[in-house]
């Protein structure tokens, strides 16, 4: 099964240097995962400050700067990993650098028939 887990913190609480150090151990974990036949996918986000949002209401497209939500966590990034069962994703989230300064949401993915790779 396929879990998305989804890496949530304060940006201004990781010093650059604390950040790049976050990236190299993500690489590490990724190759490691690989390694094991559970990776699908990685990678850090851009910060909040780039994001827009976009809605649709009665027909018309609603574009917003910024996320959507005004959270003290943002959406930092995440891993697409395949995982036997949650218990599986969960050990997994465990290891991602990024929870020892914020949140991992560990969801599982809606599979659905004849999506492209």
């Amino acid at each position: 099964m396929k879990y998305m887990l989804l890496i949530y913190a304060d940006e201004n609480a990781w010093t650059e240097p604390e950040r790049q150090h976050c990236y190299g151990e993500s690489t590490e974990l990724a190759h490691q995962l690989r390694a094991k036949g559970q990776y699908i996918s990685a990678s850090p986000l851009q910060p909040v400050t780039t994001a827009t949002s976009v809605s649709v209401r009665e027909g018309k497209r609603i574009v917003h700067d910024g996320p959507f939500a005004e959270t003290r966590e943002q959406l930092g990034g995440y891993f697409m990993v395949e995982a036997k069962d949650l218990d599986e994703a969960i050990a997994i989230a465990t290891r991602i650098p990024g929870a020892r300064k914020g949140t991992v949401e560990v969801r599982p993915v809606v599979e659905i028939p004849n999506l492209p790779d």
